[in-house]
């Protein structure tokens, strides 16, 4: 792993691939861990497509969906899309140290997270986010010495744990958020209809962290934990989902180098995927979930399934 530079948060070139896309990724969950979302936007260019998901969930209340695979490209250098009942802005305010959005737009709760891959009826309500993410450093070393910003050197990612903080309305609920998250900013061909996957990333109790990604039909993995003198990268990944219906989950867990991180679903956000070109579909449920590890420390995190329909 290496630190990623102020100019890789900027917008890149396009590559040739017909699946190539630029995407930013932003997750939280609350201080209790009963409550959270995910913002991902991701241009397509060679699809001529913006995608936009911004996806809420909670214990014990209804997932709140905002899906858009329509929204026009943003002009570069920024992030701000408009679509029919949607308007979001996604922010570098300073590199590599905070990431802003901002989210106007009618969202759908669905009675059942399965839903999402029907056909999305649901109760319409409005939702306003304005969220920031603050990359929290302190905890890399103890004495804050390093940024806590990690660039995959195997690939053109990199992934940022924050601290989250600001303000959730959907309907006529408002929430303060001063919690937890990460984010992360790739930019390659990517395939979802190809091969699964599992990305997962978390945060325990005693505040260290986690990130792993596990890809179907390889041996290794890329992911990282931390330490009181920094990050143990890992490469010894492996997924072993329970799953249940529609291929969702009902729990699990993820073996990260020597330690096994058990997960039960709090609320599932789950994204059907449709390749323009030729209908395949890819089901691709993303989740809260707690987490409890083979060493007794326990966390939130939110973890994702990529799930070609073959």
């Amino acid at each position: 792993m290496s630190v990623p530079i102020p100019a890789d948060e900027k917008r890149h070139e396009k590559g040739p691939e017909r699946l190539w896309s630029e995407s930013w990724y932003m997750d939280w969950f609350d201080d209790e861990g009963k409550n959270g979302g995910y913002v991902r936007l991701a241009v397509c260019s060679n699809l001529n497509e913006c995608w936009f998901w911004c996806c809420i969930v909670g214990q014990d209340q209804k997932p709140v969906f905002i899906i858009d695979h329509d929204a026009a490209i943003p002009d570069p250098p920024g992030l701000e899309i408009r679509s029919t009942g949607l308007w979001a802005d996604l922010a570098v305010e300073s590199p590599l140290e905070y990431f802003s959005v901002g989210v106007e737009a009618f969202g759908v709760a669905l009675d059942d997270p399965r839903e999402a891959y029907g056909d999305m009826r649901g109760e319409k309500v409005p939702v306003g986010i304005d969220l920031g993410w603050a990359t929290d450093s302190h905890e890399n070393k103890s004495d804050g010495s390093e940024p806590w910003a990690f660039h995959y050197d195997v690939t053109t990612r990199y992934e940022i744990p924050c601290r989250v903080s600001g303000e959730v309305q959907v309907g006529e609920k408002k929430s303060q958020i001063d919690g937890w998250g990460q984010r992360d900013h790739s930019w390659a061909e990517r395939d979802w209809w190809d091969k699964g996957w599992t990305w997962f990333s978390g945060r325990f109790e005693d505040g260290s962290r986690f990130h792993a990604v596990a890809v179907e039909g390889h041996d290794l993995g890329i992911g990282y934990h931390s330490s009181p003198d920094g990050l143990i990268a890992e490469h010894r990944i492996v997924s072993n989902p329970q799953l249940g219906p529609e291929g969702i989950p009902t729990n699990g867990h993820v073996t990260l180098g020597e330690t096994v991180i058990e997960f039960e679903p709090i609320g599932w956000a789950p994204v059907l995927l449709t390749d323009p070109d030729n209908g395949h579909i890819s089901r691709f449920p993303r989740g809260l979930v707690s987490i409890q590890t083979n060493d007794g420390r326990k966390g939130h995190a939110w973890i994702e399934f990529n799930q070609p329909q073959k």
